[in-house]
This record gives C-alpha cells, sequence and structure tokens, in this order.
C-alpha cells in the first residue's frame, strides 16, 4: 500500500498530538511494508525538497509561521501529492475546502477529522466561519472521515452519514517506569507534584487549574507544560498572575523522555479540556497510571472512565484537590483504573491496527493480521 499523509507539521513530532500520531502511524506502517510519505512544513525557502527518515518519504514544503502560512503549506501539499499515485490520510480539517482537488482526479482521502475546532475562543467570527466551512467541506468532499471519538462521530453526522464514519481513538504504549533524573533540573520529587500538559488557551482550563490549585498552600508543585507569551496574550498574564509560588512553568517541553518521567512520577494529572474529542494528552496521561483529574463533559468522559474524578471549574476543582491530593490510597485506585481504561481502549498497538486494516480497505488488499470493521474500530 503506499500512503501520504498531509495536515501536520511534520515529523519526528516537535510540536503537538497530530505530529505524534503521524510519526508512530508512519513508522508503525512502514514497519510493516508500506510505502509511506509524510508532508512536512519547513521554514527553509527552498522551494521543496525530499529526504528519507527512517524509511518514510518526506517532503519538506515551505510554510511561513502563522495561519496564513500554514494555510500556503496545505494548499502546496494538496497539489504535490496530486502526482503520487496512492492513498491520502489528512490529519485536520483545517483546510478541507482544498479536498476538491482529490475529487477532481479520482484520489481516495480519508480525513482525520479532529475535534470541533470552530468552537475553540481564540478564533474570531472570521477564523469560526471559516473553520466551519471546512468542517463541512471535509465531511462531504473526503472519501471517508475517522472520527476520535463517539461523540465527534455523532457531530459529524449533521454533514455526513453514520456509514461514512469510523471511530478510531489515538493510542499510547504503557509507561511502566521512568528515569526520574529527568526531573532534578525541574527541582521535582516522584510523587510531589500535580501535572498539566496543555496549550495555555482559554478552552483549556488553565486558569481555572492554575486558581484552585493556589487557593491554599499544597505542599508539592503543580507543573504547567506550554508555552506562554504574557508580553503578547492577555490570558497567558492572568494565568501568571494567578499562580502560586508552588506553580512551575517549564515551557513547552518536547523531550520525549522527559515529558514521560513528568507523566510517570506525577501524583495527578489535571485535564482541563472542554472542547474535543479524544485528547492525546490524556491518553498518554492514562497509559502512564496517572490519576485523573478532569474537565467534566462527554469527551473526557468517556475518555477517562469511570475512575477519574471531573470538576466544572474552580471552586468545585479545589475542594476536589484539598481531598484527593492527601489520599494515597483514592490515588492507587485511581492509577489502577486509569491503567484498566488505557488497556481496554488506547493501546498504540490496537489503534494503529485499526488504521491500517481501514486504510487497506480502500485499496483492497489483504490485512495480514487483522480484517477491518467499523464495528472493532469503534
Amino acid at each position: 500500500m503506499k500512503v501520504s499523509i498531509l495536515g501536520t507539521r511534520g515529523i519526528p513530532a516537535k510540536h503537538g498530538g497530530f505530529e505524534t500520531f503521524a510519526e508512530h502511524l508512519a513508522l508503525y506502517l512502514t514497519d510493516r511494508g508500506h510505502d509511506v510519505t509524510v508532508y512536512c512544513q519547513s521554514e527553509e525557502k527552498e522551494t521543496l525538497w525530499i529526504d528519507d527518515w527512517r524509511g518514510i518519504r518526506r517532503v519538506h514544503i515551505y510554510g511561513a509561521a502563522g495561519a496564513l502560512g500554514t494555510v500556503a503549506f496545505d494548499w502546496r501539499s494538496v497539489w504535490h501529492s496530486l502526482t503520487d499515485a496512492g492513498l491520502i490520510l489528512t490529519l485536520g480539517y483545517n483546510t478541507a475546502i482544498f479536498s476538491m482537488l482529490y475529487r477532481f482526479r479520482s484520489s481516495i482521502n480519508l480525513m482525520n477529522m479532529d475535534g470541533i475546532e470552530w468552537k475553540r475562543e481564540k478564533w474570531s467570527i472570521y477564523g469560526r466561519l471559516w473553520l466551519r466551512l471546512n468542517e463541512f467541506a471535509g465531511a462531504k468532499l473526503s472519501r471517508h472521515l475517522i472520527a476520535d471519538h463517539p461523540e465527534i462521530a455523532n457531530h459529524l453526522q449533521w454533514a455526513a452519514s453514520r456509514e461514512k464514519i469510523t471511530v478510531i481513538p489515538y493510542g499510547a504504549d504503557a509507561i511502566h517506569a521512568s528515569d526520574s533524573s529527568y526531573l532534578q533540573p525541574y527541582g521535582l520529587e516522584p510523587g510531589k507534584f500535580a501535572l498539566v500538559i496543555a496549550r495555555p488557551e482559554p478552552e483549556n482550563s488553565i486558569l481555572e487549574i492554575v486558581q484552585a490549585f493556589s487557593k491554599k498552600r499544597r505542599g508539592m508543585r503543580l507543573v504547567v507544560l506550554g508555552k506562554f507569551r504574557p508580553e503578547e496574550i492577555p490570558y497567558h498574564q492572568t494565568v501568571l498572575q494567578s499562580a502560586s509560588e508552588e506553580v512551575l512553568f517549564p515551557g513547552a517541553i518536547y523531550d520525549r523522555n522527559v515529558v514521560d518521567s513528568f507523566r510517570f512520577h506525577s501524583r495527578v494529572y489535571l485535564h482541563g479540556h472542554r472542547v474535543g474529542g479524544t485528547n492525546p494528552s490524556l491518553v498518554e496521561a492514562l497509559a502512564a497510571g496517572s490519576p485523573i483529574i478532569a474537565h467534566n463533559n462527554l469527551f473526557t468522559r468517556w475518555v477517562a472512565g469511570d475512575g477519574a474524578l471531573f470538576f466544572n471549574d474552580a471552586s468545585d476543582l479545589a475542594p476536589i484537590l484539598d481531598q484527593v491530593l492527601e489520599d494515597d490510597a483514592a490515588l492507587a485506585a485511581m492509577a489502577s483504573a486509569s491503567r484498566k481504561r488505557h488497556a481496554q481502549e488506547f493501546t498504540q498497538e490496537r489503534v494503529l491496527r485499526h488504521y491500517e486494516s481501514l486504510l487497506l480497505s480502500f485499496v483492497k488488499l489483504p490485512v495480514a493480521d487483522t480484517v477491518y470493521s467499523s464495528k472493532t474500530a469503534e
């Protein structure tokens, strides 16, 4: 099978969940003998250059920083991908209108529709209209849709039939050990800090989490991983000003060993996402056996499962922290529930096999180890 993966900034992953997923999927498919191309956004102003990374063909195309630069990169990537025979897997619908080109060429394009991006508070009214239009375009123009969460599949039925949608969440490898020495540069000790990993945006409840944690002295740290620009973004400044001296902001960290160590050794993982489907960071926390306290919504409840605790705002998160942070037995039970939920739904092997099965079903090739069906994927 030949497949091109578009829609991310490229691999190896240095930015977020889609890049991490693209890296895992590309490596998995390559190891299984498939021909994989990944399109990568380059800061170098060369028109185009191609190289090989661990057996994966990477096509580097210039894209300036910012939203408009990414749109231009997506457009150039779609045009270039038309020259390659094979399947197209697009991750995200932010520029799904460009998929009309695949229709003209009768190319098979499968699209992971991500979360409900147009609901994010950071977008202007014009940005939301653009994203809403592209959600519709992706649903109509793509041959098949992939939803990372059952509620995303339900949402997409406003524009596509249920038969056109397959639910496949994100996966993560279980973490059963991690070197605690990675914590030392940050002055952290195993089991003596809570953790948040998220972009500092309002819909991720970063402010509410920091406010709740900072209501009293905890005797431990709250580590908030993410890139803050208080001089440019007022929300970032508000978060920083609301934090007690026990809150640590190390910035955005992309070293996998460091991040895994943070997750594995944290006392509790706090997840405030209010919009979207299956968030990769939450899945990775489950895989590390982290006790989960998450925002109370349909998306996080399905992912985290019954063993997690849930909050609505800072006022009800604070007493949850008061109670749970000092309760070793409760935290142990929550950690066990996280591992059970991960094994049940989100193992990396399970997810990647489902993707391979789905892709192969569109080229009518036999599947060596598993046969695709939408029911098993869900």
